[in-house]
């Protein structure tokens, strides 16, 4: 049985979020496109691939460690029912290997997945009740959250939080501690989380992965130019752009950026604006920090939680970390 709830504000109507932070972003002195606008239709089939490629390893990475780790998980979270809470399940794919664990052990538990996107969330509710019928979904359209305030104030049951994948290090640092913290406030003692952290690795190995040999990470970064011509009628030519992905090593974070190749204006009609750009100038795109042992371990004592595991792939690139709120 599935049920859709929608908590996002009817006034926020996603088209006007998108003029106004693009009207924000690129009216700064250092111009930025929020790396959540990479996921339209065309954004979504090109991650898609990305994943899927042999220089991208975190996917990899993470599907090997619950592959191997999911029966431990499932046994440290106990016989009561639980909301197994889904924080952007993307494809679901990840997802579905705990569910299956799950299954097979005879947990009790509600799937609860959480996206802004309502066809991010169609998407994923399809292929888990296509996988494994008659789950109890209830799906949240909505922050991330917004969704978890209402959960805590419309359920009893005890949470599982799944952040999977590396979406923890496209916060910076101050906002990952702020997030992780707001999130322990609508979660009880003994909840648990499932985090996904990227480690910091050989450099060679980090730049391979953000810019990979066939180049889906150029496409990806310059479809964000095609989706504000598409949806906010631009007039950016995608050729006088450059994608550049470098690694900071004082933060330890890959970062993206959009290069102007000349000086050049380009009008966006929707936002009856003009933006001028000097050569060579970058539109930072995204942000992906790389974590040391000692940082996650930080982060979690920050926001209050206990480490209780941190399970590994063979190569040591990534880590699931399994917390629980104290």
């Amino acid at each position: 049985m599935s049920r859709y709830i929608k908590l996002m504000d009817e006034s926020s109507d996603e088209k006007q979020q998108l003029r106004e932070d693009i009207l924000l972003g690129l009216s700064q002195t250092d111009k930025q496109i929020q790396s959540k606008y990479y996921y339209d239709e065309v954004g979504s089939e090109l991650f898609n691939q990305i994943t899927r490629h042999p220089d991208y390893y975190l996917t990899g990475c993470e599907l090997e460690i619950l592959n191997q780790y999911k029966e431990d998980i499932s046994t440290r979270l106990g016989e009561d029912a639980f909301n197994l809470i889904d924080l952007g399940p993307g494809e679901g794919i990840k997802t579905g290997l705990l569910i299956e664990q799950f299954i097979s052990d005879y947990r009790a538990f509600t799937y609860v997945p959480i996206d802004i996107s309502r066809k991010f969330l169609d998407h994923v509710i399809h292929r888990v009740n296509a996988q494994f019928a008659g789950i109890e979904t209830i799906a949240l359209n909505s922050d991330y959250l917004v969704g978890m305030d209402w959960l805590m104030r419309n359920s009893g049951k005890r949470n599982v939080v799944l952040f999977l994948g590396s979406s923890i290090g496209n916060f910076d640092l101050e906002s990952t501690t702020d997030f992780l913290s707001t999130l322990r406030t609508f979660l009880r003692p003994g909840d648990f989380v499932l985090i996904g952290f990227d480690l910091r690795k050989d450099v060679d190995i980090l730049m391979r992965a953000y810019n990979d040999s066939d180049g889906l990470t150029r496409e990806f970064n310059l479809n964000l130019l095609k989706r504000i011509n598409h949806d906010l009628h631009g007039h950016f030519n995608v050729d006088a752009f450059h994608h550049f992905g470098t690694y900071n090593v004082h933060t330890g974070a890959m970062e993206s950026y959009l290069l102007s190749l000349e000086e050049q204006t380009v009008e966006i009609d929707d936002l009856n604006t003009a933006f001028t750009f000097r050569k060579f100038e970058p539109i930072h795109v995204e942000t992906s920090y790389k974590y040391l042992h000692s940082q996650v371990e930080k982060l979690a004592a920050d926001a209050r939680f206990k480490i209780l595991k941190n399970y590994s792939d063979r190569r040591g690139y990534f880590i699931n970390s399994l917390w629980q709120a104290d």
